[in-house]
């Protein structure tokens, strides 16, 4: 894991500066410091603000390195009106993500995300029934026994060509595709017709634990945007070439099957079930890195203190079965990293931790290079909006019936 904090002369080391010039930077609001607790005259520095001076300086100094080194987490190279990760916070539309993730059902925060305007999600989800066609269902039945993602990459372009408003790419009828592709997908996962997608999940993969509509829809909204992963920067692209989102969405789940991406969670959940078989974690972690392995899913780079959606995860865990909390502690994991994993917690074979991931194609000249020269492309991206004030609870209502009813 990256330092949090840098001393005088090592700030002003990776700065090729003076430790006058450092202090200059501290005064003009370049760079944080703090006093050292119980040593009043030290002061210790922000390592992500000296960094982030640091490639200031480097693309004045370089900037055909800086377009090179853009799609491996360097500088933003797109703009995006959704997301904003800040001060250790993330937020979809200004909001706070884990206040999101409490107040509002995944229904509501697809719309707020596509529309802005949350209010509209009975209007894209409509209650009554609904259903793939016999045709798609003809298609699922042959290919019993795939992962969910393996199934949705089947069955998506049987759906796209018989949806007559596939090619309609005005935004109100791509959104309204939106929310037909999550159905048809929430679907075809549980073999039941959604009334609302939490639920549904519930009923199909945990009948007997009522309250884990709540724990899902949770981790639902976790995985609905975060800034430009893999299957992301993929989708975003496929949809810059004006194809049907049924194709943009296929774009991200190819992606999202790759081992450097989605194929964390598999990681993920081979180290759970580790730590399960030995019955002691301390020993399973110690004994990993003494030597040398990761632990997969920890030390994500954009949150240094630690993931902010990982508690929100296990607080709602409690009073559910000890599945459900097997579950929900996956989300102790950095979730861009690894998922989540919930395949003991959904009831689902080994592998298929990534499906609700995919709920939410390379570059052909980067296939043609040997594989082990080709990094992980995961640009950043700009934010352009603003973190709003948070809501008190007494002016929003709980999460407590579906937004269709």
């Amino acid at each position: 894991m990256e330092e949090r904090y840098l001393n005088a002369g090592r700030a002003a080391e990776e700065l090729g500066v003076s430790l006058a010039t450092l202090y200059a930077y501290v005064n003009r609001g370049m760079v944080r410091s703090e006093a050292v607790e119980g040593k009043r005259r030290n002061r210790r520095y922000r390592a992500e603000d000296v960094r982030r001076l640091k490639e200031r300086k480097r693309r004045r100094r370089d900037p055909d390195g800086v377009v090179e080194d853009a799609l491996h987490w360097g500088t933003p190279v797109l703009e995006s009106g959704i997301t904003l990760i800040e001060g250790g916070g993330l937020y979809y539309k200004g909001r706070n993500v884990v206040a999101l993730a409490e107040e509002r059902r995944i229904e509501e925060v697809a719309a707020l995300v596509w529309t802005g305007d949350e209010t509209v999600a009975p209007e894209l989800f409509p209650s009554g029934p609904s259903g793939p066609s016999r045709r798609v269902l003809t298609v699922v039945e042959s290919v019993a026994g795939l992962s969910p993602v393996e199934v949705w990459q089947v069955i998506l372009p049987v759906a796209a060509a018989e949806d007559p408003a596939a090619y309609d790419l005005r935004p109100g009828a791509v959104t309204r595709t939106g929310a037909r592709i999550l159905r048809l997908m929430t679907d075809v996962v549980v073999g039941s017709s959604p009334q609302w997608v939490s639920g549904t999940l519930q009923r199909g993969w945990r009948p007997e634990d009522p309250g884990a509509a709540e724990l899902l829809d949770t981790a639902l909204v976790f995985c609905v945007d975060h800034e430009l992963p893999v299957s992301t920067f993929a989708a975003r692209c496929v949809a810059s070439s004006e194809a049907t989102p049924y194709a943009v969405v296929l774009a991200g789940l190819a992606a999202l099957g790759g081992v450097k991406h989605g194929g964390e969670i598999e990681l993920v959940e081979a180290f759970l079930r580790e730590v399960e078989a030995a019955g002691d974690a301390r020993a399973v972690i110690s004994g990993r890195l003494r030597r040398g392995e990761r632990i997969p899913g920890f030390g994500h780079s954009l949150y240094p203190e630690g993931d902010p959606r990982r508690r929100s995860a296990s607080s709602h865990s409690r009073g559910l079965s000890r599945e459900c909390r097997r579950g929900a502690l996956r989300y102790r994991c950095g979730r861009d990293a690894a998922g989540d994993g919930r395949t003991s917690y959904c009831g689902l074979r080994a592998g298929d931790g990534g499906a609700d991931s995919g709920v939410a194609p390379g570059r052909g000249r980067r296939a043609l290079r040997p594989r082990q020269n080709c990094g992980l492309d995961r640009p950043r991206h700009r934010a352009v909006q603003e973190r709003l004030p948070h809501t008190t609870q007494s002016q929003v209502h709980r999460r407590t019936t579906p937004p269709n009813t």
